[in-house]
């Protein structure tokens, strides 16, 4: 699989990130990178962001989403991936 390949990334953010413009500041980051997907908030605190594009820009979305520069407070990133699945358009806050 190369760099370019379309992936999904599937991570589950935990810490203090929700009411603090984690999903705006989320979104912002992925819609630089052209990336597609959603940023949504759990019942249990966490939020989850699902991205789909080519590997490396999924790759620097990770790396943001558990960079120092995040809004609120990031404990931990656990994160999936997968083959790209159906066509997401634009990037949602949910």
């Amino acid at each position: 699989m190369s760099a370019t390949d379309h992936v999904r990334l599937s991570a589950w953010v935990h810490g203090h990130v929700q009411g603090v413009g984690f999903r705006w500041w989320t979104r912002s980051r992925a819609l630089e990178l052209g990336l597609s997907g959603f940023a949504a908030n759990k019942p249990d605190g966490r939020v989850q962001v699902v991205a789909q594009g080519p590997r490396e820009s999924c790759e620097r979305l990770l790396g943001l989403l558990e960079g120092a520069d995040t809004p609120g407070r990031v404990d931990k990133v656990i994160a999936d991936w997968s083959d790209a699945r159906e066509r997401i358009t634009g990037f949602d806050e949910r």
